[in-house]
C-alpha cells in the first residue's frame, strides 16, 4: 500500500469517528459521508480542500465542514 492510499484510509478512520460522534459533516455546505469526503479528496486535481471546525460554546466540535479552495495555475508567477 502506498502512501496515498495509507493517508486516505486514515482520514476515513478520522471522519468515521467524528460520524460516531454526532459530528455533522459537509462538503460545501452539502451535508456529507466520510466516504464522500474521501472520495472528493480522492478525484481532486488542483482543488485543495480547507476544513473548518464548528465548536459549541464549550469548545466542543459539533460540526465539520470542507471547503473547496481552487488554487490558481499561476499563483507565484
Amino acid at each position: 500500500m502506498d502512501k496515498e492510499d495509507r493517508s486516505y484510509q486514515e482520514l476515513f478512520a478520522e471522519l468515521t469517528r467524528y460520524e460516531r460522534s454526532g459530528i455533522v459533516m459537509q462538503i460545501d455546505g452539502s451535508p456529507a459521508s466520510p466516504m464522500q469526503i474521501v472520495s472528493a479528496h480522492m478525484v481532486k486535481e488542483d482543488d485543495v480542500y480547507m476544513r473548518d471546525y464548528i465548536m459549541d460554546e464549550n469548545g466542543i466540535v459539533q460540526e465539520l465542514d470542507f471547503y473547496k479552495i481552487e488554487m490558481e495555475k499561476d499563483f507565484g508567477k
